[in-house]
Parts: structure tokens; sequence; C-alpha cells
């Protein structure tokens, strides 16, 4: 009996599991439902509108989400199945949209089936590209919407001020896109004053150029307005939102104001004020934001002490770097949470740091500036011993992820660093280590570090010299500013910049330095290395962006075979002994920016095939046996965003390149070149979490007589010719008057004739005038004492006559400006004008040496130096017109650069 009713109760089950599997969805409300026809046709008209391009996402587990995206013939389609699509599982409508890193490329227009589907609530496009078309008005019609990301999407345009219709939204995300995005008036405060359950607000990036004018929205915990161009007095009332846990404010580097004091009742987890212009000293109230993990108030203008009180928070990251703290940081000491600790570039006394062994959670320590010596961070590998340095036998030493103790006095290796083996980045630039690098570094985290900078020491070796670097994972090595002898040392094939410049590294280049092949910088320059340079080098590697060998004793010809579609932005080939002519696969480089031979023994004519390289920006051809005319070009498109263009100290002849100076059209307009950011910097990741750039700076010595005047800028707003030292005749064509934006020009030692231009005097930039050395005649323009930014002058050694001009810049030129001029009179020359009763002599031509250039006593256009670099990690690209460096600019070029401002710029683009 009691196994029938078993058997009836199994059967009774089967037959009901029967019925739900087989049940309608009309039946069963949580079942799945069929999306709308209606919606799944939009959606479908939405992935048309789109091409897919692998390089629209930056994420590295992105997929085209879309290819799921199909039609069902004869059975419709069911879009609640397609990946980054979400229904409402009782309406079957389309509520959820995320199609973030989907390798969308394309605009999003205003009749974009998107905004059909009203039923929306959240909508994420972020990590695509949208080609810098404007987010349509249209996005209004999606008023259920209670999520919109639009993040790093490549959006551009004003933000339409419909997305105030957006009542429902809790968060919304417009940063990070580089169109750039901008809001117009009447601005933030009516975009967001409807917005009433706002809860989360990202706008970094984009332009607001306002004062920031937020209105009181009770709900907010996320306020991100990083690098937006907010300026004057930020209303503390907004420390005061209840529920305010995230407050970013980086890189506005106008917004001003002191922290206020805080209550108890904040719930402020991370404060980012980053490279802004707040000032004043830390509240002692500042204990009282009990939640706080992350504090960032680096590169402000703080001051003072660090209050004790910021023990009774939970940070977990402290960054302090470049302001005016002083003081004790032992009060840090009970900071058991932290992890990253950056205190660089401030006046603190820091003490023994035997604390810091303390913080076992700390895994990132940042301590550049600061003088360790004596410090337990300074002692030498030889002092192991615990009680050598004060600790107890039961501790503990950490394991570093990074460190960075640069410009800290350091003389030796820190001891502790022998007990390594997690580093991903060791940074000890300009320190005082001298010797050979131990053999005991070479072991340490030699499957993690990613990250080594050594230069700016006095190194002269490794004690044990391995044939390639042990560091499996290494992506950067700077070893620039050394002494380093012998044989160049060879990194992993791992590496993606490499640094060597300025050491004294003899022989010739290894050939497995051409294993390399994920190199986006290598940078031997200023070494003795020999020989000839490797074929390979110019095409060994497709990602290869920066190859600088100049200042070396390598000979015979350039390498001859550049692949089409290489990455080569810089080639510095400058002060070697390279002859022969120069190879047309340079052509090939098309993304080629900046070419430097100069200095060596290239026998050739004007390489004009190189116009069709659209993207050159500076050529430098001193210094070689160039020779004859300069042809027209074929079009009137070549070299059309040339900057800087030195021919000087060849044998062109004929006249000056009139037809080449009209297509030189970058050099036509004031500031251009700023907005279009000509030369950008490049990016590559070395880290997660870290990105590098190099970008380009030049730094002008103008040389009078011994006194030096040098000026930064960087190269993209630098414009510059010097065609000085050849034998080009005839006159100053009309051509040189439009180049509106020209800043040097140097027409020295020729053979020029004719009168000096009065047009001259519109080039209202022009900071460098020398057209010594040639036959000019005739009277020296009185328009040029419009030129007032004209910092040096120079006409000496023509035919001039009559009055030297006085006013503005022509008032602090000195006599050997004008000398050997007997036809010129007046200040700052000895001859009154009333001594001239005759007419001025006409002077003979002046000898010409054996390279093209005319004696003279004074040291006219040859003196004044530019030099463009690419600067990153410590890397100097040389590109010198005239003389050579002298042995103090390098002193001046770590006083200049190597400081904390150019770290904390290349950072400006990194993400939260």
């Amino acid at each position: 009996m009691a196994a029938s009713f078993y058997f009836f109760m199994f059967m009774h089950l089967i037959i009901c599991c029967f019925q739900l599997i087989t049940a309608t969805p009309n039946n069963f409300s949580f079942m799945q439902p069929l999306c709308h026809a209606e919606e799944s046709s939009a959606l479908l008209q939405f992935k048309q509108a789109f091409s897919f391009n692998k390089s629209a996402s930056s994420d590295p587990l992105a997929y085209w989400k879309l290819r799921s995206w199909k039609f069902k013939v004869g059975g419709g389609s069911d879009c609640c199945s397609w990946d980054g699509v979400e229904c409402d599982q009782s309406t079957g409508h389309v509520v959820d949209l995320d199609l973030s890193s989907s390798f969308l490329f394309g605009s999003i227009k205003s009749s974009s089936s998107l905004f059909s589907l009203v039923h929306l609530r959240r909508l994420n496009l972020a990590d695509n590209h949208f080609n810098y078309s404007q987010i349509p008005s249209e996005i209004s019609h999606l008023l259920l919407l209670t999520t919109l990301n639009l993040s790093l999407s490549v959006f551009s345009g004003p933000i339409p001020v419909e997305i105030s219709r957006l009542s429902k939204l809790i968060s919304l995300d417009l940063s990070l896109n580089s169109g750039p995005l901008r809001l117009e008036k009447p601005g933030l405060q009516s975009l967001l004053q409807n917005l009433t359950s706002l809860e989360e607000i990202h706008l970094g990036q984009v332009n607001l150029t306002s004062k920031l004018i937020l209105p009181n929205i009770s709900s907010l915990k996320t306020i991100s307005l990083s690098d937006c161009g907010l300026y004057g007095t930020f209303p503390t009332s907004i420390f005061h939102l209840p529920k305010l846990r995230v407050l970013n404010l980086r890189y506005n580097y106008l917004l001003t104001g002191p922290l206020p004091e805080f209550q108890h009742t904040s719930s402020l987890q991370k404060l980012i004020l980053a490279s802004t212009n707040f000032s004043g000293e830390l509240p002692n109230t500042i204990g009282n934001l009990s939640f706080l993990d992350t504090l960032d108030l680096s590169d402000c203008k703080f001051s003072g002490s660090i209050p004790a009180s910021l023990n009774r928070t939970q940070l977990t990251v402290l960054n302090l770097e470049s302001n005016n703290f002083s003081g004790q940081i032992l009060s840090l000491a009970s900071l058991s949470r932290l992890r990253d600790l950056k205190l660089s570039y401030n006046e603190f006394d820091v003490g023994s740091l035997f604390w810091l062994w303390n913080l076992t959670s700390l895994t990132t320590l940042y301590l550049n500036g600061i003088d360790l010596q004596g410090s337990v961070l300074s002692c030498p590998a030889n002092k192991i011993q615990h009680a050598t340095i004060g600790l107890s036998t039961n501790t503990t030493l950490l394991n570093f992820n990074r460190l960075q103790f640069d410009s800290c006095n350091l003389g030796e290796f820190p001891y502790f660093l022998s007990f390594q083996n997690q580093l991903e980045e060791l940074s000890l630039i300009n320190n005082r280590i001298h010797g050979k690098i131990p053999a005991w570094m070479l072991n340490i985290s030699k499957d993690t570090l990613g990250i080594l900078r050594l230069q700016g020491n006095y190194l002269t070796g490794f004690e044990q010299q391995p044939i390639i670097l042990p560091w499996a994972k290494l992506s950067l090595l700077d070893l620039s500013y050394n002494k380093l002898q012998g044989r160049l040392p060879i990194p992993p094939t791992s590496i993606l910049a490499y640094y060597a410049s300025d050491n004294a590294i003899i022989g010739k280049l290894s050939p497995l330095i051409c294993t390399l092949s994920s190199l986006y910088i290598l940078n031997l320059s200023n070494n003795n290395l020999t020989g000839l340079i490797p074929p390979c080098l110019s095409n060994f590697s497709d990602s290869l962006s920066v190859l600088d060998l100049g200042g070396n004793n390598f000979y015979g010809p350039i390498p001859q075979a550049y692949n089409k579609g290489n990455s080569l932005e810089l080639i510095g080939f400058s002060q070697n002994r390279l002859s022969g002519k120069l190879p047309k696969s340079l052509a090939n480089c098309t993304v080629l920016k900046i070419l430097d031979i100069s200095d060596n023994l290239i026998e050739d004519a004007f390489p004009f095939w190189l116009g069709t390289l659209t993207q050159l920006e500076a050529l430098n051809l001193h210094s070689n046996k160039f020779y004859g005319a300069i042809r027209s070009p074929r079009t009137k498109f070549e070299f059309s965003k040339l900057h800087i263009i030195v021919l000087s100290h060849n044998g062109f002849s004929g006249d000056l390149p009139t037809k080449y100076i009209r297509s030189w059209n970058a050099m036509k307009s004031i500031g251009k070149q700023e907005t279009n950011q000509a030369i950008p910097s490049k990016e590559f990741q070395l880290l997660p979490g870290i990105w590098w750039e190099h970008d380009f700076f030049y730094s002008m010595t103008i040389t009078n007589k011994g006194v030096d005047r040098q000026y930064i800028k960087t190269l993209d707003i630098f414009i510059g010719i010097d065609l000085s030292s050849n034998k080009f005749e005839g006159g100053i064509p009309k051509s040189l008057g439009d180049l509106k934006a020209l800043q040097l020009l140097n027409l020295s030692n020729n053979e020029l004739s004719g009168g000096i231009p009065s047009f001259l005097g519109d080039l209202s930039n022009l900071e460098a005038l020398d057209l010594a050395q040639n036959k000019l005649s005739g009277e020296i323009p009185q328009q040029l004492t419009q030129l007032t930014f004209l910092a040096f002058f120079n006409v000496s050694h023509n035919n001039l006559v009559g009055h030297v001009p006085k006013g503005h810049q022509f008032n602090t030129f000195q006599n050997n400006s004008y000398e050997g001029n007997s036809g010129l009179c007046g200040e700052p020359l000895s001859r009154h004008c009333g001594e001239l009763d005759a007419p001025s002599p006409t002077l003979s031509p002046q000898p010409v040496d054996s390279e093209g250039s005319k004696d003279s006593t004074f040291p006219s256009g040859a003196d004044w130096i530019v030099i463009f670099m690419g600067f990153g990690s410590g890397t100097t690209i040389g590109f010198a017109i005239g003389q050579m460096l002298t042995s103090k600019y390098h002193e001046w070029f770590l006083e200049t650069f190597a400081r904390k401002k150019n770290n904390q710029r290349r950072e400006r683009k990194r993400k939260l």
C-alpha cells in the first residue's frame, strides 16, 4: 500500500514538472518574455549605424557585443537574450543597454533609433569611438533614465541642455571625452538643477571654464570635476553635503580656497584636490573624517604641519607631494591601513623613519626630494643586522611594490632593497650613488620589476655584467646621465622604453638590440658607441617611435630599409660621422615629426622628397655636405607642417627657396600650433595603472659675447628658420613676411644683397634676427623697432648706412650688433651721425673659409642655439641650431626639467 502511494506521488511530481516546463509566458509571470518587435528592430538599426573597429575601445577585455544581435528568419528576434541588453521581466521592454567597450565606431545622429527605446533606465556607451559627434539633444526622449554613461567615447561639442529634463537621473558620467565636450551658458547649475535625485556626477575633462556653482542637491554622493577649467574660490558649502563621499577636483589649477572645519557627521571617503590652487594649513578637524580612506593634496599650496588627528582616519592612500608642508611626520605612524604614502618635495623633518616598518600594509612609498642621508632607508647593503638599524628582532621588513627616492641625497643603494621580491617600480633619480651597480641588485624582484630609473647618478657599470638584464617584465629602463663604461647592457624583450644617453658606453651595438621588438623609445645618445649603425634598426620594430643615436661615433651609411607603416616620430642621428646620401626610404616614415641628421658627412642634394611627410615638423640638416640650389616644390602643400628648418653650414646655393617658404603654412598663424597640439605627447602603458608620456621641449640659448639667455617652450609652439652659412644669394624674399609666427630667423653668412625689407617688422613674434655677414645695403628699417619680443639682433658686416633705429628693444642692443658697417651712425655706435659727410665706402666681401662660413671676430648667428628634447624619464634628444651644447647645459637641464612639475603634468590624463 505504501509503495503504491509513493509511486502515485512520484508520477504526480513528474507531471507537474512537465507542465511547468511547457507552460507559456502568459501562465507564469516569472518566465523571461520575448522583447517587443519594434525594440528589436530599433536595436538592429542602431547596430547598422556603426562599424566594428578594435581600436575604438581601450579595455583589454573588450569584445564586440553586437555580434550576437541577429534577426531570426521566420521567428522574430528575442533581443532580451543579446549581449548588453536587459529586459524588464514583466513587460519585455528593454530597460538596460550596456554597450561599453564594444568596438563601436561612428556617429550618433539625432535620428538614431536609440532614442525610440523610451523604456530605458540605464544606458552605458562608455569606451567607444563616436567620431567627435555631438551628443544629440534627443537624449532627452529617454525620460526614465536613471544612469547615463557616455564617458571615454570621443564625443565633442556642447553638452545638450536637454539633459536637464532627465529628472530621474541618479548617475551622470560624461567624463574623459577627447572631443572635447564643453558646457555652455547658463552653466552647471542650470544643467543639474532639475536632477534632484542625482547621486553621482562625473564631468572629468569637460570644458566648464567657469566658477563652480552647484545646486543644493542633498542626494549627491560623488562629485568628480577633474580638469574642467574651474577657477575662483571653491564654495565650502559643498563639503557639507550630508551624503558626500567622493570629491575630486584634480587639475583645476585656478581653483582656490582653504579646507573648512569638518564635522563628525561627514561621510567623506575620498578627497582629491591634486593640482589645484588650494592653500592654507590642514585643519585639526580633518580627524573628524572617520571614513576618509583617500587624501590627495599633491601639487597644491598647503603648508604647516600634519595634524596628529589624521591618525583617526581610515587612510589607505595619502599623497601630500609638492606642497610646503614641514615638521615631523611621525604623526603618520598609527595609520596602520596605509597602502600608498607619497610625501615628495616638501620640507619635512623625516627623522629616522624606523616607524615605517610598522605600517605593515604599505606597498608604495614616494619620498622624492627629501634628504634621506642618515635615515634607516639609506643604510648600505653590508649593514643588514637589525641591531644596526634599531629595529626589534621580530620586525619584518616590508615588501614594497613601488618606491621612489629621487633627489634624496643617497650615496649608496639602500640596504633593504636586497630583500625586495615584489617590486614593480624602483626610482632613484638624481642621487649621489657612485660606482658599480652591486651584484645583489640583479637578484631583486626578477619576476615583477617593470620600471627601473637610475638616471642622474655616478654609476660606472655593473659589478657583474649580464648579457641580458634579468628582469623578465621590465618595460622602462633609464640609465641616462651616469658614467657607465664598457658595453651597452641589453634589457629583456619586454622593454618598451630604454634610455642610456649621456654616459661613456663604448663599442659596437650588439645585434641583440634588434630583438627588442616591442620598443617605443630607444635613446642611446651622447656616448662613445662606434661602428656601423645596425641596418636592422630601420625596420626591427613597428612600434618604435623615438630612435636617437646622436652624439656618438657611428660611421658609414644611414640604415636604408624603413618599413612602410612604421611608427617612427623622431629620428636623431646628429653628431656622428655618417656619410653617403639620405635613404629615400625615409619617405616611408609617414608619421615622422622630427628628423635630425646634423653634424655628419652626408653629401646630397636637398631631399625634396621629404615633402611627402605630412607630419614633419622639424628638419635639421646642419653642418653636412649638402649642395646645390633648392629646386621648387612639386605641390604647394610640401612641408606644410614644418615648424623648424635648419640648413646651416652646408653648400646650398642660388636664391633662397621662395616657393618652399610659401608652403610653410604652420609658420603663418600665431597661436595655431598650440591650439592644434601639433606634436602631441606619445603615451603608452608600462604597468597596470602606470602610463608613460614623452613630450618635446626646446631650450633656446642666445649668446652675445659670453652672455647667455635661455628660453623654454614646447616644440609645438616654436617656429624657427636657420639658413645660415651657405652660399645663398639674391634678395630677402617677400614670402618671409607671411610667416607671422616666426620666432627665430637666421640668414647670416651668405651672399644676400639688396636692402633689409621693412616687412620684417610685421613678424611680431620674432625673438632673434641674424642677418650678419652678407652684402645687404641701405638703411635699417625703422619698422623693426615694432618687434617688441626681439632679444637678439645682428646685422654686422654688411654695407648698411644711416641712423641706427631707436626705441623698444633697439635700446638694448650693443655696438657689436652693428660693427663692420662703416656707414652706420648713432647710438650705441661711437660715430655720431653728423660725422658722416661723405657716402660710406662699399665694403668688400668677407673671406670664406673651407666650411663656407666667413671670418669674423663677432660671434654671430652660429652662437645661438636651439635644443629640442623629447623629455620622459630624463630623456634628452638634442636638436641643435648653430653651435653644439656646452657642458653647463646638463646641469641647467636637470635643474629645469627633472623636478616634480614635469612628473605631475605627465599624470594629467590618468584615470582615477
